[in-house]
This record gives C-alpha cells, structure tokens and sequence, in this order.
C-alpha cells in the first residue's frame, strides 16, 4: 500500500466488500446494501479508487425502460492492493479493540 494513500474506515469497509467476492462486478446500490453506506459517502470513494485504478467500470443495461448501471470490480492491481491494505489494518484494529476492552 502506498503511504500517500490513507483510507476512511468506510472505504475499508468497502473494500471488504469487494474481496468477499473479487471477480463479480457490483452495482451501487448492492454494495450500499452490503456496506451500509450512503450514497453521498459511496460514490466519492467508488471514484477515488477507480481514479487509482484499483477498481474497473463499465455500464450494463438491465432492461427496457431501466436505466444502465454502473458496475465495478477490481482490477488485478486492485486486488493486491486492497489485500495488503486490509492485512496493514488488521493489527491495528485488534490493537485499539484490545485497548478499549482494557478501558472498560
């Protein structure tokens, strides 16, 4: 991961979301369902990480007198990146749960 890039827990969260399933394509609103995200959260980082290229997009229709969506998936890259991204946070997620169970 580059140190230039530092992420949001909800963009962790959506990167999870992404590696539970790293070859499907997945629309906006799935993954808002899944994640629990808003939309005015969601796209900014759908856009930043497809501005990094760490995520693919295309459009796909659905059917007549629906509008297309906008589908993403991680590129190859991506998926590296967003593995090791997720393993660096790992410790330290367990380090402040460890933390706040002592302060209680």
């Amino acid at each position: 991961m580059s140190a230039a890039f530092r992420f949001s827990p909800q963009t962790f969260d959506l990167l999870g979301a992404f590696l539970d399933a790293p070859e499907e394509w997945r629309y906006g609103y799935d993954l808002s369902r899944v994640t629990g995200l808003k939309s005015g959260t969601l796209y900014p980082i759908l856009m930043r990480l497809a501005d990094r290229r760490w995520l693919e997009t295309r459009w796909e229709a659905v059917g007549p007198g629906k509008p297309p969506r906008h589908m993403y998936r991680l590129t190859s890259d991506g998926l590296g990146q967003a593995r090791q991204a997720v393993e660096a946070r790992r410790p330290q997620a367990l380090q402040r749960a460890a933390w706040s169970g002592a302060k209680a």
